[in-house]
This record gives C-alpha cells, sequence and structure tokens, in this order.
C-alpha cells in the first residue's frame, strides 16, 4: 500500500517572545516535577499559554507577558483565575513588576528558563469535579499532540 509522501516544512518564521517565555516557563516546571502544555484551553474561549498538572494533582496556569502593552491589552487573564489552583504571570527582565497584581504569582523567564520570584498570596482550590475533568483532557490533548509530532502525515485534528 503506498501513501502519499510527507509534506514539505512550511518554512518557520522566528518564534514570537511570548513562545520563548513560555519555553523557558516550561522548562522550570518539568525540574519541578510538572507536567506542561502549551496553549491549552481550559474552556471554551479561553487559551492559557502555559497549563501544568503536578505531582500532586495541583493545576497551575502561567500567563506569558511579553511586555506592557501585552499585558494592558489583555483582558482574558482574569478568566483562568477558576481553571487553576495557582496562577502567575511569566515575565522578561525588563518587564516593570510593579504593573502587575502582586496577589498573583511572578516568574521571571526568558527562553531557556525561569525562576519563581513570589507565589500567589492564597491558593484556591479547584472543585474535584473540574479537577478531574481538566487532569483527563490535558492528558488527552498532550497524547494527541504527541502522536501529531511523530506522525506528520497524519491529517490535523482538532483538539479535544
Amino acid at each position: 500500500m503506498s501513501r502519499p509522501p510527507f509534506p514539505e516544512p512550511a518554512s518557520v518564521p522566528p518564534p514570537q517572545p511570548g513562545v520563548l517565555l513560555a519555553r523557558g516557563v516550561c522548562r522550570l516546571l518539568i525540574d519541578l516535577g510538572f507536567a506542561p502544555i502549551a496553549e491549552f484551553a481550559p474552556d471554551r474561549g479561553l487559551r492559557a499559554d502555559v497549563f501544568a498538572v503536578g505531582p500532586k494533582g495541583e493545576i497551575w496556569i502561567v500567563e506569558c507577558k511579553s511586555g506592557l502593552p501585552d499585558f494592558r491589552s489583555d483582558r482574558k487573564w482574569p478568566g483562568y483565575l477558576a481553571w487553576c489552583d495557582r496562577f502567575f504571570f511569566a515575565v522578561d527582565d525588563a518587564f516593570p513588576d510593579e504593573a502587575l497584581p502582586p496577589e498573583h504569582g511572578l516568574r521571571r523567564a526568558d527562553a531557556f528558563g525561569a525562576e519563581i520570584l513570589r507565589h500567589p498570596a492564597e491558593p484556591s482550590v479547584l472543585p474535584p469535579a473540574r479537577r478531574k475533568a481538566l487532569t483527563l483532557k490535558a492528558a488527552r490533548v498532550a497524547s494527541v499532540r504527541l502522536r501529531m509530532a511523530l506522525d506528520p502525515g497524519l491529517p490535523a485534528l482538532s483538539e479535544i
């Protein structure tokens, strides 16, 4: 049985600053024992920059801000608070930390790593049913993404 040839790789533009921040954040999360997923949709209309499930089932969301204009123009981040136990912002060295709400966590990041500067003032606790649904969704999305990365001839699928 013959298969169609693999598609030629498209030219890939250089990563945007937020993508580079997310990469550094994911590296830190893995070091902390978390399983991060970039660009994860916990609910319709939301797409978290980094969503991570921890070793004890805790769920963290990290919103990467490439600069002050990015933060000021973003009105969707408060919607993520109901979908995680801890919420963090990740910014680079040039970002003015005082512009961010102090009750949320803060990470300093670049393309190669990140560090936690502060944890959220009060961690929230997700309802058990929501935690289970999010954990299952994260596992399914990660599995499909891995399969698509390993099989470039796989037809494009919408995420679960």
